[in-house]
């Protein structure tokens, strides 16, 4: 499939994980890659799988580099069709353990980064009448014990995604979302390596595993193309079918 030849997609948090995944998936199909991260070496080794891939280590907390970031994308490939904001990070705790400087930590990366990155790029993407694709997660859809800060970020995340969406009226400009569960990333290793804890995880997956990143880059890929051509303002779970579970529990 080169659903997106010619185009040219800005991955952020492409380092590895879901990010690294879905930057090799645009590659497979054909796009023009811009990979978006903090270090160098990580993302040299996931560009060096792509055929058109162009490496910018920014950190998007920082607002100025957010323009940076959609400068040199243009510079490299000319107009840019598909955001995907894709960083983030979590910290675990409630609201007695987890300090201000980890709080303000997640709001950074995981709500202003897509905010300051989005904003940069939007008079491309109404140019190209392109498309936003955020990475939010079944997290931003309710509540978690031990992670209010990361359910904070993404329910802003998931409604920032509606609220683009209407902003975008009329430009051509489609935003939605992904809402992963539990999938198998950097971010979630030390949670893998507990048996007990993924034990319980895959017994509320009516699928019966953890996502792979790959899952996940998939659907992505899926609402940034012409296939999702009228899907606009959606988070869509990609959770195995957890959220279709109303929290009961099974009576049999």
């Amino acid at each position: 499939m080169t659903r997106f030849e010619g185009k040219t997609v800005i991955v952020t948090g492409a380092s590895s994980g879901i990010g690294a995944a879905t930057a090799r998936r645009f590659g497979g199909e054909g796009a023009n890659v811009v990979l978006v991260a903090r270090t160098q070496e990580t993302l040299e080794k996931v560009a060096a799988d792509i055929p058109q891939a162009k490496v910018v280590v920014a950190d998007v907390r920082e607002q100025e580099n957010a323009g940076r970031i959609v400068a040199e994308a243009r510079a490299a490939f000319g107009q840019i069709d598909v955001l995907v904001n894709n960083a983030g990070i979590v910290a675990m705790g409630e609201i007695g353990e987890v300090g201000t400087d980890a709080w303000s930590d997640v709001m950074n990366t995981d709500l202003n980064g897509a905010y300051f990155v989005t904003r940069a790029a939007w008079e491309d993407l109404k140019a190209s009448k392109g498309n936003v694709v955020m990475t939010s997660s079944v997290s931003g859809t309710g509540g978690d014990w031990g992670m209010f800060a990361y359910n904070a970020a993404k329910g802003a995340v998931t409604n920032l995604t509606r609220a683009l969406a209407l902003d975008a009226r009329n430009s051509g400009v489609r935003v939605n979302a992904v809402n992963p569960t539990f999938t198998k990333t950097a971010l979630t290793e030390d949670m893998l390596k507990d048996e007990e804890l993924v034990a319980k995880f895959v017994e509320r997956i009516p699928l019966g595993r953890p996502g792979e990143p790959e899952d996940i880059a998939a659907v992505i890929a899926f609402l940034a193309s012409e296939d999702a051509g009228f899907v606009n303002g959606v988070n869509l779970p990609v959770d195995g079918g957890l959220s279709a579970s109303n929290g009961q529990p099974p009576q049999s």
